[in-house]
């Protein structure tokens, strides 16, 4: 019983490593023995739990989507407070929290892209790890889109290009005043092409 509580454990703490090393120094900083390292782990101790690099990298991806469900569902689930919580707030809040308290997660899918190109399967996992065309789908449908399917796609595309953008984009490197500021700013955009989105035939 304490082998079967322990691994899991073991194998998030590997998964969140792998995420911070990638975050900090590129794919690269990603290996068995800098995890070992990182963790105070005796060496070894991490290809035991991910014998190759291909599910070192599978783990922190799926990692990664555990935390943006997680994170998303928090969102939907919390008492609405006094400013609106429509579909544009949530998203806006959504990035906003992306581009602050995940950064980390943030930056480690930029830099894990290049290997997980290497494997259709977790190319596609690193694909949706963030955003998920099923739920945009629903959200679209809801909102009355003509073309729910299309919709949903086209607002992923956005959403993956203002996070781009504002992570490593001229937006990135420009002030853009405070957090409030900010989300206001995605507010609007969000807002903007949920309306085009829902209007176009």
């Amino acid at each position: 019983m304490t082998i079967s509580r322990e691994r899991p454990s073991r194998r998030t703490a590997i998964s969140d490593a792998a995420l911070e090393l990638a975050a900090r120094g590129g794919n690269h900083a990603v290996t068995h023995t800098g995890i070992d390292m990182h963790l105070g782990l005796a060496k070894g101790s991490t290809s035991y739990y991910f014998r190759t690099r291909h599910a070192l990298v599978a783990a922190a991806i799926a990692r990664l989507t555990e935390r943006s469900r997680a994170d998303f569902a928090a969102l939907f689930s919390a008492p609405p407070g006094d400013e609106s919580r429509g579909p544009a707030d949530l998203i806006a809040n959504y990035l906003e929290r992306l581009l602050t308290a995940r950064r980390t997660d943030v930056l480690a899918r930029y830099a894990l892209a290049t290997d997980a190109q290497l494997e259709p399967g977790t190319a596609e996992a690193l694909a949706g790890c963030m955003f998920s065309v099923s739920a945009a789908t629903g959200l679209m449908r809801d909102l009355g889109a003509s073309h729910p399917d299309t919709a949903a796609r086209d607002l992923v595309t956005l959403l993956e290009g203002v996070l781009f953008d504002r992570t490593h984009g001229t937006r990135a490197h420009a002030s853009s005043g405070s957090a409030t500021v900010r989300v206001d700013e995605i507010r609007s955009t969000v807002g903007l092409w949920l309306d085009a989105l829902c209007a176009r035939q």
